[in-house]
């Protein structure tokens, strides 16, 4: 029984006790002989006692009561002391597999109920066929009382039988060889009532998976007790809204009940008034998402390269006599550059067929590969699940833009773009790549044309205008008319300047 905090198992808190078989004279005795030894006598009065919390020709639940009978009863002190002692006991009981505890919160009355399920013993031979208890028992009494124990239980076989060349035949009849039941008809109301009367059990925790509804118990049950943001999500028991915003948020980013814990425990997520700030939550979730992605895609990438490596010598031979594919003349694809004066056509399209891309990538490059070139096609092979011949096709398609002078560059996001559209179409063929990567070719030939057209209508009208030049294309910036020759008028007469320049002066206060 894991407490970690004693206030949260007092006498004061209630129980029940829930079982679903009875003992039998066999299992008195494997308690008393077996279980006894191993977890001390107390602890099998306490299981004798949640035993009798119900009738012994019935099962199911008891009533529910507060723990105060279990230290009274048990002569055990409801202090710290005698808490951690029902503790123990309970621990030892639950060790060996007679218990299960647990905790039901109610969020209603904002309280716990513990809820103790027994379990029988187990039988003689099923208890020293398990070798954790009896190696216990073991330590507890000693091997040689172990296998008197052991004879205990057991009768020997009549010596008549004991012979292996004894015969044995099955005699048993069948079920269905005997009775005949009437399978046409389906009595619903009988299998619902015999639903209803079961009694009903409350599951156990479990972490909430990416389909489960987490509930303000799931939450608050692991929420720490000193975090700043405890008020708020103790509000969250009455907010559905709300709850309904971090469900939506758990199963968007595939959180589990510890990580959404641990960002509602963040600053910066509730309102001054308490509310989820939503935007703020979903791209905290959504940076542990990624995070958590990232990772795991690397852990796989590495666990990976370790097996390639491992079992590498004893892949060589297979890989030579691995059966080559051929490819149909109507998807050949055209020899890059680098390949001129190497191998014909024939042969270029079989290695793209065949070859895994990392030799591929060792013949375009003259040198070693370049660690980002080969990280970017590792991660689509090991993360994306690309075909080996569609990632050759891909490295054709990628080269052959290099070639072509293209101004693209050629980073992660542009490949894992192409990837991620050959992963949608569900690309999974030589052919399909090589379809896929014309298309393409000829839809950039069509955007191509389309610009030019443009640009050449543009021209035309320019040439009408003052923007036109002599290349023929239209000047990014209209023409501005500047004057070059300023207009003469009539000369000025010598008495006319005398009479300026008098002007001139009394102006400037000499004359």
């Amino acid at each position: 029984m894991r407490i970690s905090n004693l206030l949260q198992f007092t006498e004061h808190h209630r129980y029940c006790t829930f079982r679903d078989f009875s003992l039998s004279g066999m299992d008195s005795k494997m308690l008393s002989y077996i279980y006894q030894p191993m977890v001390g006598g107390l602890a099998i009065s306490f299981y004798h006692f949640l035993y009798q919390h119900i009738s012994s020709d019935r099962v199911g639940y008891s009533r529910i009561e507060q723990q105060r009978r279990l230290f009274l009863t048990l002569g055990i002190d409801p202090s710290e002391k005698g808490r951690k002692q029902l503790i123990e006991i309970a621990s030892k009981l639950e060790a060996v597999g007679l218990l299960h505890s647990s905790r039901i919160y109610i969020p209603e009355q904002d309280d716990s109920i513990y809820e103790y399920e027994l379990y029988a013993p187990l039988s003689p031979n099923e208890f020293f066929k398990t070798q954790h208890l009896t190696l216990l028992l073991r330590d507890k009494v000693g091997k040689f009382t172990v296998l008197s124990l052991r004879e205990e239980f057991c009768t020997e076989e009549p010596a008549e039988i004991i012979h292996k060349a004894v015969h044995k035949e099955d005699l048993s009849i069948p079920f269905y060889e005997l009775f005949q039941l009437n399978t046409h008809v389906i009595d619903y109301e009988l299998e619902q009532a015999l639903s209803e009367v079961a009694p009903s059990r409350h599951p156990g925790y479990q972490a909430a998976s990416a389909e489960e509804m987490l509930n303000y118990a799931d939450i608050i049950s692991r929420f720490p007790r000193i975090s700043k943001n405890r008020a708020f999500v103790e509000r969250l028991r009455y907010e559905h809204e709300q709850m309904g915003m971090i469900n939506y948020i758990v199963r968007k980013y595939q959180l589990s009940l510890q990580d959404i814990c641990g960002l509602l425990d963040e600053e910066g997520v509730f309102s001054d008034q308490g509310e989820i700030l939503l935007d703020e939550l979903q791209h905290r979730a959504n940076l542990q998402f990624r995070q958590g992605k990232k990772r795991s895609e690397t852990s796989d990438r590495y666990a990976k390269k370790v097996i390639a490596l491992r079992d590498s010598v004893d892949n060589d031979h297979e890989d030579q006599a691995r059966e080559e594919y051929p490819v149909e003349m109507e998807f050949y694809l055209d020899v890059p550059p680098q390949f001129q004066g190497k191998c014909d056509i024939h042969q270029y399209n079989m290695m793209l067929r065949n070859e895994p891309y990392t030799m591929m990538l060792k013949k375009f490059f003259p040198g070693s590969v370049p660690d980002n070139m080969m990280d970017m096609f590792e991660k689509i092979d090991l993360n994306y699940k690309l075909p080996e011949e569609v990632i050759n096709v891909l490295i054709h398609y990628l080269m052959s833009l290099l070639v072509s002078g293209t101004d693209q560059r050629l980073n992660r996001n542009f490949v894992d773009s192409i990837a991620s559209t050959m992963l949608m179409k569900q690309i999974t063929s030589y052919e399909q790549a090589v379809q896929h990567i014309r298309d393409q070719s000829q839809f950039k030939q069509r955007l191509e044309q389309e610009r030019v057209s443009k640009a050449g209508a543009s021209g035309s009208r320019g040439r009408s205008g003052s923007g036109y030049t002599r290349g023929g294309t239209a000047k990014q910036k209209p023409s501005i008319p500047i004057i070059q020759d300023v207009p003469q008028g009539m000369a000025v007469t010598p008495e006319e300047l005398e009479e300026m320049r008098k002007v001139a002066r009394k102006l400037d206060g000499k004359s």
